[in-house]
């Protein structure tokens, strides 16, 4: 009999993510306090297509925590930052919990350490982007190049009054999600004396 369900087995005997990742532009790192593993991931992100190329990640951890991160990598690789939703955290571990089953509950852990993870490696890919942004203009979202003149006009003009609208109107926040707090902190304060 074996520890780990067939889906959670296959996954971690054969995981399709794992290893290094030439010519990355991003990474992330996570660490469980529980148990002492680890998992990182490595994205290569194509600025201008808006596009994650590749994903890969390494792990230390047990068959959850390594088939969590090759499922993570396989949800993100191919896909438009506007169409991770900000990595919302919800949305990931439903997925996980799709392609694996139900992961047990004192597992549970190893799912978030790789979502953090993952997490991570967008922020430094945003943190990446800013440090070239060479504009003039206050840079918010990295992702789709929106810049804090172009929310605030927008968050005025329309009294928006949530992030999820910011981003329907000009796409920020709808990549990787970091510059969510950022634009709900601009929401707030455009208001604040009205």
């Amino acid at each position: 009999m074996t520890f780990y369900s067939p889906k959670v087995l296959k996954r971690f005997a054969s995981p399709r993510y794992a290893g290094p990742l030439e010519g990355a532009n991003a990474s992330g790192r996570s660490a469980s306090f529980e148990c002492g593993s680890f998992v990182s991931f490595t994205l290569r992100v194509d600025a201008g297509l808006k596009t994650v190329v590749s994903a890969a990640f390494k792990t230390n951890g047990c068959g959850y925590m390594t088939a969590a991160a090759d499922v993570l990598a396989e949800i993100v690789k191919d896909r438009k930052l506007g169409a991770l939703h900000g990595l919302d955290r919800e949305e990931l571990n439903k997925r996980i919990d799709t392609e694996l089953g139900n992961i047990p509950s004192e597992r549970h852990q190893c799912v978030d350490v790789c979502i953090e993870a993952l997490r991570a490696a967008f922020v430094d890919f945003r943190a990446r982007q800013i440090e070239e942004f060479r504009g003039e203009k206050a840079l918010i979202c990295t992702c789709f190049g929106v810049s804090e003149e172009t929310i605030d006009t927008h968050i005025r003009a329309g009294s928006i009054d949530s992030v999820d609208e910011v981003t329907r109107i000009c796409n920020a926040g709808g990549g990787c999600g970091s510059c969510r707090m950022l634009i709900q902190e601009m929401i707030d304060g455009a208001f604040e004396n009205v």
